[in-house]
């Protein structure tokens, strides 16, 4: 799993009625964009996170001048 900052990481929830935990990351702490991270979730909380099978990375989209 590799990440980059500006990427969100998004923490799928476990059981029925949890919803997801969706982050921002801020600070990629792994060498090559591997985990650990710096993550500031939604609430405002900011945390280093390892993630598990349960979590996914959406990578920012990046565009290209004309």
């Amino acid at each position: 799993m590799r990440a980059t900052v500006g990427d969100q990481l998004v923490q799928h929830g476990r059981v029925v009625g949890q919803h997801d935990k969706v982050g921002e990351i801020v600070e990629v702490l792994g060498e090559g964009g591997n985990p650990p991270y710096r993550v500031r979730f939604e609430d405002g909380h900011e945390g280093v996170c390892s993630p598990g099978p349960d979590t996914e990375i959406r990578h920012r989209e990046t565009t290209t001048g004309p």
